[in-house]
């Protein structure tokens, strides 16, 4: 019952104009009461003729300047209102310009700005698009409230990019390459080499480490941005509309100019090169410049800077009934022989559908001189000959059957096609390996002798296929 009395009484004391308690009310002779700010701006609105004739807001009856009288009745009462604190929700929060005294009643859109009635009319906003405070409050409320909801989606985005980051952060601390095992197979051959690879890897991991602490920095930089800037529109979303208006088109150019950078990542599986492609670099590292002998057969045309081999059908020397295509006595010797250390040669064979290729001992090739004891002759590492052989273009052999029998098959299945082999050699450890150049560096077959007793040599047979063998060059 008394707050409803309060509130009869605070009607009658309201400015017709500005909706606020009277603020130093001033009344005319028709009985409306008018704040005198709000009153002194509707007479430099509306006074016409020459007698400066008004009309009042509210009754558009006419009064002359001058006429307005003090209210200190209605004053007296406003200042009981104020005194008797109303709730919360009935009290309204009255501001007033700081440059003129005079209460905020309207809205400027350019300056983005709550002014008063003077301001409106000084020079600063002459001309500007001005509202009532009002009306800007919820065309700025849905504003604000889609760029906080814009704000929130890249927050969250940052804070999905630093999980990342701290996730593969750990991943790379923890380790465990599951490509480290390989070394161990090839710990042979490697020696020393393993040790500075893994050093070069250290050295690597910790430049990575050091790139995604400061992608962190970066993160969180942008983190405690984002979060300024939403804890700025929650609060004028919270805040009275004042608060909420006051110089809001800075605050919201400055969330919508906002810019997220992604940081550097460093996945493993991009950017650590596999144990493969590492050993290949490696292997690269004893690469021999290797040449091929002539060799007196009307059937092999060997080019003139002894680095390639090709079949030609215009002769043939002799019929093989038991197995033509493998043809031993079309095979040729490389040079340097090889008497001792590590050494590495590739040998490109795209289009081929068939080849021999690997090491074998100087009196091999001579044995298959003999045209009346080719049919004796075997590809096997007790005859002098370490060597591998594609056949129809789809198995890749060892030959460690007879020549004329069909040799063992090797296990691994050739998803990549044999265009380039590569052949190691490490005299001393007794083995001879060869790699798929074009698959990484993948270990093709090994063999694992004892020891070598002689000198061998590079060794190559075309075989009845006339597309060429060639070395390649030992800088590519």
């Amino acid at each position: 019952m008394a707050l409803a009395i309060l509130m009869n009484i605070k009607e009658e004391v309201t400015c017709p104009i500005c909706l606020e308690l009277l603020t130093k009310p001033q009344s005319l002779d028709c009985g409306h009461s008018f704040c005198q700010s709000c009153i002194t701006a509707n007479q430099t609105k509306s006074t016409v003729g020459q007698e400066g004739e008004c009309f009042c807001p509210v009754c558009r009856v006419s009064y002359r300047l001058g006429s307005l009288r003090p209210n200190h009745y209605l004053a007296n009462i406003v200042e009981k209102l104020r005194e008797a604190n109303l709730s919360p929700e009935e009290k309204q929060e009255v501001h007033h310009c700081a440059r003129h005294g005079e209460k905020l009643l309207l809205f400027c859109k350019e300056d983005g700005k709550a002014i008063c009635l003077l301001c409106e009319r000084s020079q600063e906003h002459r001309g500007h698009q001005t509202f009532l405070i009002e009306e800007a409050e919820q065309e700025y409320q849905e504003k604000l409230q889609a760029t906080l909801k814009d704000l929130m989606e890249k927050q969250q985005e940052v804070e999905k990019w630093k999980a990342d980051i701290h996730e593969e952060k750990t991943s790379w601390k923890a380790g465990g390459d599951p490509f480290l095992g390989k070394f161990k197979i090839l710990r042979e051959m490697l020696d020393s080499e393993e040790q500075k690879v893994l050093q070069k890897l250290e050295k690597e991991e910790r430049n990575i480490l050091l790139g995604l602490e400061e992608s962190e920095n970066e993160l969180a930089q942008q983190s405690q941005s984002m979060r300024g800037l939403i804890s700025d529109l929650e609060y004028r979303l919270k805040g009275s509309k004042m608060e909420m208006l006051q110089d809001v088109n800075d605050s919201i150019k400055r969330c919508e100019t906002v810019t997220l950078k992604k940081p550097n990542t460093f996945p493993k599986e991009q950017r650590r090169v596999s144990p493969s492609s590492r050993l290949m670099l490696i292997l690269k590292e004893y690469k021999v410049h290797v040449t091929m002998t002539p060799i007196n057969n009307a059937n092999i045309l060997i080019s003139n800077d002894r680095r390639q081999v090709r079949y030609q059908s215009s002769f043939w020397i002799a019929k093989v009934s038991h197995s033509e295509d493998n043809c031993p006595y079309n095979g040729i010797l490389g040079v340097p022989g090889i008497t001792s250390g590590k050494h590495y040669w590739e040998v490109d064979v795209s289009n081929k559908r068939a080849w021999i290729l690997g090491v074998c001992l100087k009196t091999c090739v001579s044995f298959f001189r003999k045209p009346n004891l080719v049919q004796c002759a075997s590809y096997l590492p007790k005859n002098g000959y370490w060597v591998i052989g594609l056949q129809d273009r789809s198995e890749s052999k060892d030959f460690k059957g007879s020549l004329f029998c069909d040799p063992l098959l090797l296990t691994p299945s050739l998803t990549v096609p044999l265009c380039r082999i590569g052949v190691f050699v490490d005299y001393e450890a007794g083995t001879v390996s060869f790699f798929n150049a074009t698959n990484h560096g993948f270990l093709i077959y090994k063999f694992s002798a004892s020891s070598f007793s002689q000198e061998i040599f590079p060794y190559f047979n075309p075989m009845r296929c006339e597309f060429p063998m060639t070395l390649c060059s030992p800088f590519s």
